[in-house]
């Protein structure tokens, strides 16, 4: 049993060396989930000797005022034989033989943490003593409870004090050691009055009465040692310790127990109760009812942990890794992070992530219905027919049919298309854009960096817009090469005019009556519907091949590029991530090392069932 407490003694020194010392933080805390047993008392209740009682040595600075400063966890280990040394936290390899020089250190530890002010501190100090007057026992000792600053004090010192106290006591799993003077009224009391506050029904208080020897003649601490004047769960400890004139005479500690026994066997009012009073058995009766509680609490301790293992972790593996320190390894990382963001941009493409059949929209339906609100029956309205065939005839009408009208007519037609081929080209463009836009969006470990997020964006864009230019030439050039040559076969099929029932010789004498040009209109809107027909089909293969075909396999080339002739510094500066970022990340790696070893320490313990 005796391993359980040096376990939790472990962790309660992993959890100050990493940081945790159950300060209300956004970080989970182990220390709070650890049973403790903290020591509370006003000042002058005889906290330091009782403390010194149960460990046998002086060891605790003394003074007038606030002596402790720090919470001061001290761990008690039982030797068998050898001689007692005591180890501090901070000093993990200088063993103190002589306890003078643990009081000094104590203080000049607390100095180096608050300065030489008068001001307190939460972070504990830790200290071990090894010992074979001593049972297995840990005690947290917490600066002594005052109603009045001193001089040198900041007038918050009593409300500072009172809310470390109360952080302690507060915890569920805390034990509280309230230390009370017999000789003054317990309502008065500081420790009891702020143990009731945070355990009303006295379920985890141990209470404490010191100073039993120096009552008033004629009066006695009966009532309160038997539970008659205030009850508590646990039986009251009395304790009688060193006066001051034995604390200047340097008695011995080990005399003084045995003195203190001699006075609860030999005094007639507590004889009764002899064998439960003195520093001895409270020792004991803590560290037996410690190790119990901490028994009780291992398996949701054990739950605890493993919980907050797989929370820390998937924490951390949402904010990514840590920046590389060498430019290798910045600009690995950099690559790393654009190649992620390009496969989720082509996943968007491709149809594994939503998007992409914005694309197949613009050609299905934008491109068809763009088409098919061309007006090319106003433009081959008779009176046009007329003017452009008239125009393109010059000062020498033609002789059999009117060429020159017809290509006219036809390449005038024809340019109309190009609005609705640029616009497909402009539609694709902004998906393009969009999914760019989702795709940074949903690239984690984009989100840790600010700059690389905006290089990554905006070289993304520039790339589109390239590729964009030489898509509006491409799809542009399909519609000109139409122009450029005529299908002829598509005149040559035509039915000649005698086969209609006309007279091919009238078309010289009445070229211009509007049966003449309605048949020339209707034959070029045939014409030029066949030629929507086939761009069409032939506009959607230009622009994927120049934008969507190009956007997968080149849109962070040129990024790249210039990536590679980047120096350190300036990779440096595109992985500027959020401070507060960084700082939560080194933070969670620490907690997350914390909890890991608590559960190795842990699954290296067996207890009794």
């Amino acid at each position: 049993m005796e391993n359980l407490i040096s376990l939790v003694n472990r962790l309660q020194r992993a959890c100050t060396a990493l940081g945790d010392h159950g300060e209300e933080t956004a970080l989970p805390t182990l220390w709070d989930a650890l049973p403790s047993i903290a020591v509370v008392g006003g000042q002058s209740s005889g906290k330091s000797s009782v403390l010194e009682s149960v460990v046998g040595k002086d060891f605790l600075p003394r003074g007038s005022g606030i002596v402790t400063r720090r919470p001061l966890v001290l761990q008690l280990h039982r030797l068998d034989e050898g001689r007692e040394y005591a180890e501090f936290g901070h000093l993990p390899r200088r063993k103190f033989t002589d306890f003078a020089a643990v009081r000094k250190e104590i203080a000049d530890e607390t100095d180096r943490e608050t300065g030489r002010s008068k001001q307190i501190s939460t972070v504990p100090i830790y200290l071990s003593i090894y010992s074979p007057n001593v049972v297995n026992l840990t005690l947290i000792d917490l600066p002594g409870l005052t109603k009045v600053a001193v001089d040198g004090q900041p007038d918050s010192i009593v409300m500072d004090i009172e809310n470390m106290v109360r952080s302690y006591i507060e915890k569920p799993n805390c034990i509280i050691l309230a230390i009370s003077p017999a000789n003054q009224d317990l309502a008065t009391s500081d420790a009891i009055k702020i143990s009731r506050e945070v355990d009303p029904k006295g379920e985890r208080t141990f209470g404490v009465l010191t100073k039993i020897d120096l009552m008033d003649k004629g009066t006695d601490a009966v009532d309160i040692l038997e539970g008659k004047a205030y009850r508590l769960q646990f039986p009251w400890i009395g304790v009688v310790n060193r006066s001051q004139q034995d604390i200047n005479k340097n008695v011995d500690m080990i005399a003084a127990r045995r003195r203190e026994r001699e006075y609860f066997a030999q005094t007639p009012e507590y004889k009764h109760l002899s064998h439960r009073m003195g520093s001895e058995h409270l020792g004991k009766i803590l560290s037996k009812h410690l190790e119990a509680v901490i028994k009780s609490r291992i398996p949701g301790l054990q739950s605890l942990i493993n919980k907050t293992i797989i929370e820390l972790e998937s924490e951390l593996s949402r904010l990514g890794k840590p920046i590389a320190t060498d430019a290798g390894g910045k600009l690995y990382m950099i690559m790393e992070i654009c190649r992620t963001f390009d496969g989720i941009f082509k996943e968007h493409l491709d149809g594994v992530r939503p998007g992409g059949d914005k694309i197949y929209n613009v050609f299905d339906n934008q491109l068809p219905a763009a088409l098919k609100r061309l007006q090319f029956d106003k433009h081959l309205a008779m009176e046009n027919v007329r003017k452009l065939i008239t125009e393109a005839d010059g000062y020498q009408p033609h002789l059999i049919a009117p060429e020159q009208g017809y290509r006219r007519l036809i390449e005038t037609a024809l340019i109309l298309i190009k609005g609705p081929a640029e616009a497909a080209v402009d539609a694709v463009h902004g998906v393009l854009k969009e999914l760019v836009h989702k795709a940074i969006n949903e690239t984690v470990e984009l989100k840790q960096y600010p700059s690389l997020r905006v290089e990554v964006g905006n070289a993304a864009i520039e790339s589109l817009d390239k590729m964009k230019e030489e898509s509006r030439k491409a799809t542009i050039q399909l519609v000109e090469m139409e122009n450029s040559y005529l299908t002829v076969d598509f005149f040559r099929k035509l039915p000649q005019d005698v086969e209609k029932g006309g007279n091919p010789t009238h078309s010289i004498f009445d070229r211009y009556n509007d049966s003449y040009r309605r048949r020339i209109g209707t034959t070029v809107l045939s014409y030029v519907n066949m030629v929507c027909g086939s761009l069409r089909n032939s506009i959607p293969k230009s622009i994927v091949y120049c934008q969507v075909r190009e956007a997968k396999r080149s849109l962070l080339d040129h990024f790249f590029t210039d990536l590679g002739k980047k120096e350190g510094k300036q990779l440096g500066k595109l992985l500027d991530e959020d401070p507060a970022i960084m700082q939560r990340r080194i933070s969670l790696a620490k907690r997350l090392e914390l909890y890991r070893a608590a559960q190795a320490e842990i699954d290296s313990v067996a207890w009794s069932k």
